[in-house]
């Protein structure tokens, strides 16, 4: 997850307004996956420290989850042509307005997906090949992510249309040559994993309702060797848990 949607988080909410202006105009220190990564994040700028001080971060490994009736999840995504980047950290596809989850009663909009490789979140101690993570943000600022554990061995035309067209290099947005269904990369099952958590970048900030699919999602392994081509391997490693709770939600 992105400084972007943090920054749009803040202005979501009037309380926030203050916090977005102290940032704004404010230049963003150069972090990475390797010289600049994730155990040098938390001293890059004090903004980020909580990327090392932080006792409720993102991803975690999912284990052990405690079975609950939590609030149920209804898609309402639009497929669509949307806009591709390189943010210099990831492939993130820009959706229009118009889609959104259904958690309970809370309705986040959808503003962004990007994808992570290999996945950031573990089941049991293994990363599958790739995570995609969609971001929502609700009126009052909250954040929710859903993320889907992406395997080689299948074919899936909307991953494909984001890769065909994905830049090689950071900046600027290309359009999809065909339409993208976000649905197709969420499992049939919405079953999941439910915890509190972080953004998964800088500056880590504790504001986000996690929510990760138990099942896998089936991909073309073509698609997956195209984002290591750009992006070798940008996961946070793998953070404690702490006194959280794991909830595993059947649906």
């Amino acid at each position: 997850m992105h400084r972007r949607v943090f920054t749009a988080s803040l202005l979501a909410c009037p309380v926030c307004r203050v916090l977005a202006q102290a940032v704004k105009g404010s230049p963003t220190p150069e972090w990475n996956y390797d010289s600049a990564g994730p155990t040098k994040w938390g001293g890059l700028e004090r903004a980020f420290s909580i990327c090392a001080t932080g006792d409720q971060e993102s991803p975690v490994d999912l284990r052990d989850g405690i079975p609950a009736r939590a609030a149920p999840v209804r898609l309402d995504w639009k497929g669509g042509k949307f806009t591709v980047e390189n943010n210099g950290h990831t492939i993130e596809a820009n959706v229009p307005s118009g889609s959104s989850v259904m958690l309970g009663s809370d309705r986040f909009n959808l503003t962004q997906f990007h994808f992570h490789l290999p996945s950031e979140h573990a089941v049991s101690g293994k990363r599958s090949a790739m995570e995609v993570h969609f971001v929502h943000v609700h009126q009052d600022g909250r954040i929710a992510v859903l993320g889907t554990l992406l395997e080689p061995g299948g074919r899936n035309e909307s991953l494909s249309a984001v890769m065909k067209v994905a830049p090689a290099k950071a900046g600027g947005e290309v359009p999809t040559e065909s339409v993208v269904d976000p649905r197709q990369l969420a499992p049939g099952s919405l079953d999941s994993w439910r915890y509190e958590g972080s953004l998964t970048t800088p500056p880590c900030s504790q504001i986000v309702s996690w929510v990760v699919f138990a099942r896998t999602v089936r991909v073309a392994q073509s698609d997956i060797d195209a984002f290591r081509k750009i992006f070798p391997m940008n996961a946070r490693p793998l953070q404690p848990l702490n006194r959280r709770y794991l909830l595993r939600s059947s649906q």
